[in-house]
């Protein structure tokens, strides 16, 4: 299924979500926000209904950065419009950034909300 909102449309909202943001965000972030074409099912879907929308990416060796997946978006929300889709990728981007500047000051508050968002998941599908 093809979504309303074009790769090109997507990496624009993407930037127009990363100017809202406070430059002090972007502290060690070295390679900054990529927007991946393609889609990212989540390892543990038990249906074509759960994708990775964004990650926080973090090494000693390649240091920080952040990847929306235009795919994974398209097929979750492929009949949302300019505006639903901008209000998805605040959401997604705030998130990763969360988990950015949660990993600069050490806390892990929110990777502990996103293992309960998965068992949820896997307890509504039976798992």
């Amino acid at each position: 299924m093809e979504s309303s909102i074009t790769l090109e449309k997507f990496r624009e909202i993407t930037a127009d979500m990363m100017d809202e943001l406070p430059e002090i965000f972007f502290n060690e972030l070295n390679n900054g926000v990529i927007v991946q074409d393609y889609a990212k099912p989540h390892p543990q879907r038990l249906a074509d209904d759960l994708y990775i929308l964004g990650e926080y990416h973090r090494s000693s060796s390649s240091g920080r950065g952040i990847v929306l997946y235009y795919g994974s978006f398209a097929r979750m929300f492929p009949y949302y419009d300019e505006e639903q889709m901008t209000v998805k990728v605040r959401e997604v981007l705030r998130h990763e950034f969360r988990h950015h500047l949660e990993g600069l000051s050490g806390l892990r508050d929110l990777e502990v909300e996103d293992d309960i968002f998965l068992r949820n998941y896997l307890d509504t599908h039976g798992k």
